[in-house]
């Protein structure tokens, strides 16, 4: 056609037709993809509580190996999170930079490595310092979240997320009947070996998901974008939109609720992280304790050596049913009122983190509320392992009140998430 006639087409046929990320989200809906995007990602959560639950099944054993005091038992879970803190922040920036799922993969390789090579420890420093080197790697697990949330549509992502908790709750069962199995027949250091392989699974599925199409977009990478998102539509059996995919505009209110959202999510994340790993511990170390350790004369009636008594006491068959139970108690939530908190505290951290911050820093924003919270989880084993053999009421007021801070700062979050878009952008 002619300039002229080419001119005229154009004006008739109007402006070209475009969508947006969430739009196009939205369009697919929920379906095969999210289902596998579930599972993968889920099981991420599965290695990260294996992870934190073999610190739970294994301090009897590597106490009585080593001879360590109630101090230095908590100094190896303490260890563990400052990597933890550490890095959760530094996954997060490089996350927002280079995507969610190189990251993912990394740490994954990251904590797998450091995890087998802890079994081969044969001093307690050396067991310290590769624990806390897992530590660093189990930080980056979280991107797996932030990958599967920004691929759900949004009227899903309150029924899905908190389903995503399951997959703790199996990790951490999973590991309890290991330890069951495994610690007192081939010793604590092939569980730490076998324990790696959900790990070691998770490199092989990881290809079966695409990067973020939500972060293509806020780099630039559109095609890319369209891409993923056309796959996702291949494979839920549905088409996109039509015409092309645009970035979305920004929220101009992302300023004004950022800081107090922020600050208050961090004190939420930390009170959260202190209450649950403490009562986590506060469970391996009830069913631990020796009533004999508190009393010098008894153990001297005895003729039994104190380093005996109180350091070798392993876990009994009754002690592992407890701690399921008291896992199962996170969610179904049943006369063991000790643990009935578990399900809300858990839960506490799905956070809308989500919805206030943009693509371009979600991954941060979710590593620095990540790294408070270990502040909180570094706190807890001297609660729970140093205070509680001292003073058992102390210690469970401390998690309480806690727990009623964290209520009241939750309460009062200035910003609703309902039918709330994710942002690309901040302005």
């Amino acid at each position: 056609l002619p300039c002229e006639q080419f001119a005229i087409f154009a004006c008739v046929a109007g402006p070209a037709k475009t969508f947006t990320v969430d739009e196009a989200v939205e369009h697919i809906g929920f379906g095969r993809f999210h289902i596998l995007l579930l599972c993968i990602m889920g099981s991420t959560s599965v290695a990260e509580a294996m992870e934190i639950m073999l610190l739970a099944v294994m301090s009897p054993a590597i106490r009585c190996e080593w001879r360590l005091e109630e101090w230095q038992v908590a100094l190896v879970t303490t260890m563990v999170f400052f990597g933890f803190m550490v890095f959760s922040g530094i996954w997060g920036f490089f996350a927002d930079r280079y995507g969610r799922w190189k990251i993912l993969l990394l740490v994954t390789v990251w904590s797998s490595y450091y995890s087998l090579v802890t079994s081969f420890a044969h001093t307690y420093v050396w067991f310290i310092f590769l624990r806390s080197m897992v530590g660093c790697g189990v930080a980056g697990h979280s991107q797996g979240f932030v990958l599967m949330t920004e691929f759900i549509p949004s009227k899903y992502r309150g029924r899905i997320l908190p389903l995503g908790q399951i997959f703790w709750l199996l990790g951490s069962t999973l590991e309890i009947l290991l330890a069951y199995l495994i610690i007192p027949t081939l010793g604590w250091r092939w569980l730490v070996r076998i324990s790696t392989f959900p790990s070691i699974v998770l490199l092989v599925v990881f290809k079966c998901i695409p990067e973020s199409a939500r972060f293509n977009v806020s780099v630039g990478n559109t095609q890319i974008a369209t891409q993923t998102l056309q796959y996702i539509a291949k494979m839920n059996r549905v088409s996109l939109p039509r015409g092309s995919l645009v970035e979305s505009a920004p929220y101009l209110t992302w300023i004004f609720f950022s800081l107090r959202t922020t600050l208050q999510s961090w004190f939420i994340w930390l009170g959260s992280a202190f209450s649950y790993y403490g009562l986590v511990l506060t469970s391996s170390e009830l069913l631990e304790n020796n009533p004999i350790c508190n009393s010098l004369e008894s153990a001297e009636s005895l003729h039994i050596k104190s380093v005996e008594i109180c350091h070798c006491k392993m876990f009994e068959a009754a002690d592992y049913q407890t701690m399921i139970i008291s896992t199962l108690g996170e969610f179904i939530c049943e006369s063991e009122h000790i643990f009935i908190v578990y399900c809300i505290l858990k839960h506490q951290l799905l956070f809308p983190w989500i919805y206030v911050y943009p693509t371009t820093i979600r991954s941060l924003g979710l590593g620095s509320s990540s790294s408070m919270a270990r502040i909180g989880a570094m706190t807890a084993p001297f609660i729970a392992q140093v205070l509680l053999p001292l003073s058992p009421v102390t210690s469970l007021c401390l998690f309480s009140a806690v727990c009623i801070v964290c209520s009241v700062l939750a309460f009062t979050l200035p910003i609703e998430t309902k039918d709330r878009e994710m942002q690309v952008r901040g302005t």
